[in-house]
């Protein structure tokens, strides 16, 4: 079945240009010029994933991307004009899965789309459901709750806590982390690994600046850290 993309953009020769390049590579791409068009049109037609261009002319991407996690957990790439890493903490902080700077080549896109669609396309894992505490992690279902209650992560961030949590004790470099939940060597930067980590724990933690699960290793990375008598597999 053809993935179906809606892409928010209102450059109509780039968006053109993408949705040609992408449908001859198996994808469906629906453009839209304007943040509100988009909008509209993802609330009436059922989307794969979102790319979202952060200058619009009627309002800017980043209050396109909050109203969108609202009311939808599609995966979003964000396109920044200016590839500034401000613009891309911003976007992830805000629910964007990825970012990717202008001007940029179009198998760089394809690449960063597959690799999101391979995300929400199949389990991370092998569809177990993991309980820490009062932590679970369904694997299947790819839902994180706390004492039984859901808690909203995005497909990168919940893929990013899998693996984590699927290697508990281990200290995990950011290069590693990247690499095992993004699946290929795209280029990334470190903070945009910190961003995810920081919503993460927002998401999961009692105290998020004083966390007990995801660890800081300063200079080094991240652990996952357990009780022995807590851990738990389905």
């Amino acid at each position: 079945m053809t993935d179906r993309l809606l892409m928010i953009e209102d450059d109509e020769k780039l968006a053109q240009m993408v949705s040609l390049y992408l449908a001859e590579r198996g994808l469906s791409v629906t453009a839209c010029h304007t943040a509100r068009a988009g909008i509209e049109r993802l609330r009436s037609e059922p989307f794969d994933a979102l790319i979202l261009d952060i200058m619009l002319p009627d309002m800017d991407g980043f209050e396109v991307c909050r109203q969108v996690r609202v009311q939808s957990d599609i995966p979003i790439l964000m396109l920044t004009a200016r590839g500034e890493e401000t613009d891309r903490i911003v976007g992830l902080e805000l629910g964007a899965d990825d970012y990717l700077p202008k001007p940029f080549n179009p198998r760089e896109l394809l690449a960063r789309l597959k690799a999101i669609l391979r995300r929400v396309g199949k389990p991370a894992g092998k569809g177990m459901s993991l309980r820490f505490g009062r932590l679970e992690i369904d694997q299947e279902a790819r839902v994180v709750r706390v004492d039984g209650e859901p808690r909203e992560l995005t497909s990168y961030q919940f893929d990013l806590l899998c693996v984590l949590a699927d290697h508990p004790g281990r200290v995990m470099s950011r290069e590693k982390l990247m690499d095992l939940v993004r699946g290929d060597t795209l280029e990334a930067f470190d903070r945009s690994i910190d961003v995810h980590i920081s919503r993460i724990r927002g998401s999961i933690e009692d105290d998020p600046r004083s966390p007990r699960r995801i660890i800081t290793i300063r200079g080094v990375g991240y652990v996952f850290a357990k009780r022995q008598d807590e851990d738990s597999r389905g």
